[in-house]
């Protein structure tokens, strides 16, 4: 069968066009960089807090979030300050001194470390917050407080989960 000439035209027309259609590159690595920095910036939102299986910490309807700063956790045989033992529960029970020496220690350690980073003109009162167990007595969270306070912390938090508030 004999084409005519506006067919044989479409035919070609359409062999020059039928391939796959190209990506622009430069688009999508635009997008795909915008992507990426906004996962970075969003991703310092998550939690400040470290998590531990040791720590069975109390509820509160407290709605304001944590801040970075030194974190003391009390578990149930231990002082960890950051993450390292710090001392032994039995030992620091055993004793009738109110401050920790080892803690507060530690915790000078922790202020020192943290002034030489800041700049001289975010000088503030440094921060510490404690994670204890909600079953440590009160006399043993007491000299934790007392500890923090005599190594120069001024501002004192404890951490506690989080639970929905009762509307009445």
């Amino acid at each position: 069968m004999k084409q005519s000439r506006r067919a044989k035209r479409m035919e070609r027309h359409h062999k020059r066009h039928k391939g796959t259609p190209a990506f622009n590159l430069v688009s999508l690595m635009d997008i795909f960089t915008i992507l990426v920095f906004f996962l970075l910036v969003n991703s310092g939102e998550g939690e400040v807090l470290p998590s531990t299986r040791n720590v069975d910490l109390p509820e509160s309807i407290a709605e304001q979030k944590p801040r970075q700063n030194v974190v003391v956790m009390v578990t149930e045989r231990d002082i960890l300050v950051q993450g390292n033992r710090i001392a032994l529960l039995k030992d620091v029970n055993r004793s009738d001194k109110l401050v920790i020496d080892p803690l507060k220690f530690a915790l000078e350690t922790q202020n020192k470390r943290r002034l030489l980073e800041s700049s001289p003109d975010k000088m503030k009162a440094p921060e510490v917050t404690i994670m204890g167990n909600k079953e440590i007595p009160y006399r043993l969270l007491k000299k934790v407080m007392a500890t923090c306070t005599e190594a120069g912390f001024g501002k004192i938090s404890l951490a506690v989960m989080q639970k929905a508030a009762q509307e009445s």
